[in-house]
């Protein structure tokens, strides 16, 4: 393959005028896509926050073949890791509760399982609004209770309530279940409260399902919610990403895309194309996206997925808040609850709502809303 490349050569006294040189360039279509790195050392990130550079010295250095020793490979060997997974829950949801002031109720919504939870400080400025809240857990995690964590954390630093959707996952219910759980729990909400006064997210899997939940509203004719938050969103279910390489081994939740993603993956995708912008919205339409915040980490092993997405929502116009922590694994900010980084992003996100519910009703009212 040739490439040709156009150089301008500085005037020099004794040469009137500029030549321009071209340089051809052949590179060998044989050549390696790949570099192959020296065993190095990885620090703890110095700049990071001293809770933060605990929390990783006190997690170990992943173990990225013990990680993808343990990746279910039979439905039967799917189902039962989901099961332990189920038994053995991640937080006791009283005590987060009481953490953070809020109240929790289980309803329904056309036939889907929801939470209702309720800061109990609520802010008067959001006591409209409603936050969508999608769980994370690769599309087959965090199934009931077990998926309320974020929502709960969000409710209580924003004041804003929060209904967590409990949508249908594999191996039972592949694509577009998920999808359609949600669609049918955002359009209920239309019928008692303006697309305006909605915002949905949701980290990890639930950002990209919110991503591909407004595509799909798009695609519908639906009033787009008023904001969007997607926290290191999985927004591309394919092993493309830069970071999925880079980082591998030193993401120290995800550790690897060979271990639970890559199966977690096609057991989503069922016998729709993993590259299906339902699945990896990442290759959707975002022409006409409400403002979305993003978070990520410089450890994240979607850190690629994030900035992606940023750049898909910048290039259609989309107002987009890219927020890149140093040292965040993925998700980390949820990992460690207590930390500067993780009260720094609902702080973020708090600051963003407030800007975009009171920009998005004043469109409404000048009759911009989504018809």
């Amino acid at each position: 393959m040739n490439y040709v490349l156009h150089y301008l050569h500085p005037t020099v006294k004794w040469l009137e005028g500029i030549f321009i040189f071209t340089l051809v360039v052949t590179f060998d279509s044989n050549a390696q896509t790949f570099w192959e790195i020296e065993q190095r050392e990885v620090l703890v990130p110095l700049a990071a926050s001293e809770e933060l550079k605990d929390s990783i010295i006190q997690g170990g250095q992943p173990n990225v073949s013990g990680r993808k020793s343990l990746v279910p490979v039979t439905l039967s060997e799917w189902k039962k890791t989901i099961g332990f997974r189920k038994k053995n829950k991640r937080f006791n949801t009283s005590a987060l509760i009481d953490k953070f002031n809020v109240k929790m109720n289980e309803d329904e919504i056309n036939g889907v399982p929801i939470f209702v939870i309720t800061p109990l400080n609520e802010s008067p400025r959001f006591n409209d609004k409603v936050m969508l809240y999608l769980h994370g857990g690769g599309y087959v995690f965090n199934a009931g209770e077990q998926g309320v964590l974020e929502g709960v954390v969000i409710a209580g630093s924003t004041g804003v309530p929060v209904v967590v959707v409990d949508y249908r996952m594999p191996p039972e219910s592949p694509f577009p279940a998920a999808l359609d759980d949600v669609v049918a729990v955002y359009t209920h909400l239309l019928k008692n409260k303006s697309s305006q006064k909605i915002a949905i997210g949701g980290t990890s899997a639930g950002g990209g399902l919110a991503l591909a939940t407004v595509q799909k509203l798009k695609k519908n004719k639906l009033p787009l919610p008023a904001l969007i938050y997607a926290g290191t969103p999985w927004s591309d279910l394919s092993k493309t990403g830069d970071t999925l390489s880079t980082n591998e081994g030193i993401d120290r939740v995800l550790v690897t895309y060979d271990g639970f993603l890559s199966g977690a993956a096609k057991l989503y995708a069922g016998g729709y194309e993993i590259k299906h912008p339902g699945i990896s919205p990442v290759y959707g339409d975002f022409t006409d996206f409400p403002p979305t915040y993003l978070v990520t980490g410089t450890r994240d092993l979607l850190l690629s997925d994030t900035v992606r997405i940023h750049r898909k929502l910048r290039e259609a116009g989309v107002e987009a808040d890219l927020n890149v922590y140093e040292g965040l694994s993925h998700g980390g900010y949820l990992v460690a609850l207590s930390s500067p980084e993780s009260r720094q992003v609902y702080l973020e996100m708090t600051g963003f709502m407030r800007r975009h519910f009171v920009n998005s009703e004043a469109r409404q009212q000048k009759g911009y809303e989504n018809e």
